[in-house]
């Protein structure tokens, strides 16, 4: 039977897929056959979940995905530019000249992908290279407060990823942080990083 962070996680994982869908209710009995634990082992999952805003209780009826509106999703974002600015500035000073060559690497990926137009990899390179910032980075508590935010906000990270010409714009905005992290510029770094978030803002308010 599985462990207790074993169920949250996989059952995390599995959310952030998109296996369930927003506003659908999340029934202990059918998550304990679906991922092999026992009923007190999914609800402490759940509680966890519900703390980190994937999940909410509702009284006499149980668990179910918490919808994001866009307002809520504006909000959210408005919180990871700060977060993600500080992150990309401390990389800036942290970075070593392999770990530079590697996001250079990621970059230029990024770059082929958008120019054969594959959105799917492109969205991956792009998960990679936040990724790698917050892991050259090493600020713990802004690590985990981006990745609560990246919870509640995954759908939403996805559909800009299919609005038409968007990699076109958030390539270019990825090469200039990039350029400022490897050049061990926080000011730039932390700048780049701003306008980027600053406009994936502005596409949320596009489609919304």
């Amino acid at each position: 039977m599985a462990g207790d962070g074993t169920v949250y996680e996989e059952l995390k994982a599995a959310i952030l897929r998109g296996d369930f869908s927003p506003r659908q209710r999340l029934v202990e009995v059918e998550l304990s056959e679906d991922f092999g634990a026992s009923r007190f082992q999914v609800r402490r999952a759940l509680h966890t979940l519900e703390s980190d805003g994937i999940v909410e209780h509702l009284p006499n009826k149980g668990a179910r995905i918490r919808e994001i509106g866009i307002d809520e999703a504006v909000e959210i974002t408005e919180v990871r530019m700060v977060v993600e600015g500080l992150v990309a500035a401390r990389a800036a000073e942290r970075v070593s000249d392999e770990q530079a060559e590697a996001l250079l690497d990621v970059g230029r990926r990024m770059r082929a992908a958008v120019e054969v137009g594959d959105v799917g990899t492109y969205s991956e390179l792009n998960g990679v290279l936040h990724s790698s910032l917050r892991d050259i980075a090493q600020h713990h508590k802004a690590n985990g407060i981006i990745a609560r935010l990246h919870g509640q906000m995954v759908r939403h990270q996805f559909a800009l990823s299919r609005v038409p010409g968007r990699p076109s714009v958030s390539v270019v905005q990825h090469e200039n942080i990039i350029a400022a992290v490897v050049a061990r510029d926080p000011m730039a770094a932390e700048a780049a990083m701003r306008a980027h978030i600053s406009s994936v803002i502005e596409a949320l308010r596009a489609i919304a």
